[in-house]
């Protein structure tokens, strides 16, 4: 059904960096919001994303945000690299979805309301990294690269999931030997994101504990950030509930923590 020849060739056509972004990105890097916010001026589509994005109900702005350097300058370093590799995913992104009910507007959602709880949960957990910020922004491509390799085997995939009760990422494990969380590495790595990137995202899958502490802590967050999103009706409704198996084990010692600060009742 999926090979693991298929896989390689995704990850070999996904097209590097565009020359603005990556320039936008090596400002952003060295704190210079004002002169990446003017690079970042150039790219339209990015200006575009920026706008729809960070005027959001859950960015919490009164009045609509439409100047690249006062969003910049509201974001600060962290959250406007962060949402700059949220775009770069978007280049990923199907023109139309068909494994998934998803639209660009609902795929939108899924990544504003991600980066935002994560934001919320390094607060809480008193962490200013920016690489560490930027890790969630690859978490939904595990849901565009899922739609890249099952949308043509629909009816395959539903009759094992119906059958076997099994989630894509098993799905693709057993077929391959690889998982979603694998191919997101890779894509992390050929992007250039940062060490920890890939290593935090890794530890999500709750699959793959790492050894550092650190990152483990941060993979168990992740792991219960994602479920808790999934679990929203928008995306029960799109077919991401049953996304990944969820290892209630791997995060049995900070669930209670993650429900208060999320106000779980």
């Amino acid at each position: 059904m999926i090979t693991k020849d298929k896989i390689d060739s995704f990850i070999d056509k996904i097209p590097p960096t565009p020359k603005a972004l990556k320039e936008t990105l090596s400002l952003l890097n060295i704190g210079e919001l004002t002169k990446a916010a003017k690079v970042a001026e150039s790219d339209l589509a990015l200006k575009a994303y920026l706008k729809n994005i960070v005027n959001k109900p859950i960015y919490g702005f009164k009045n609509e945000v439409t100047d690249i350097s006062q969003i910049f300058g509201i974001l600060g370093v962290s959250l406007s690299q962060q949402t700059v590799y949220n775009y770069i995913i978007t280049l990923l992104s199907p023109a139309k979805w068909s494994l998934f009910k998803l639209s660009s507007k609902t795929f939108y959602e899924l990544q504003a309301n991600l980066s935002k709880k994560w934001e919320l949960i390094l607060k809480h957990l008193e962490i200013d990294n920016k690489d560490i910020y930027s890790a969630i922004s690859l978490l939904p491509s595990s849901v565009i690269v899922a739609e890249a390799l099952f949308c043509e085997k629909i009816d395959d995939v539903t009759l094992l999931r119906t059958t076997k009760s099994l989630d894509f990422n098993t799905i693709l494990i057993r077929l391959c030997g690889i998982g979603l969380f694998d191919i997101c590495e890779q894509i992390a790595i050929k992007w250039e994101m940062g060490e920890l990137v890939p290593q935090i995202l890794q530890a999500s899958s709750g699959l793959k504990p790492a050894e550092d502490e650190k990152i483990n802590l941060l993979g168990k967050w992740m792991h219960l950030l994602l479920f808790y999103e999934l679990s929203q009706p928008m995306f029960i409704k799109a077919g991401l509930n049953d996304f990944v198996d969820f290892q209630i084990d791997y995060v049995e010692d900070i669930y209670e923590e993650f429900a208060s600060l999320m106000e779980i009742e």
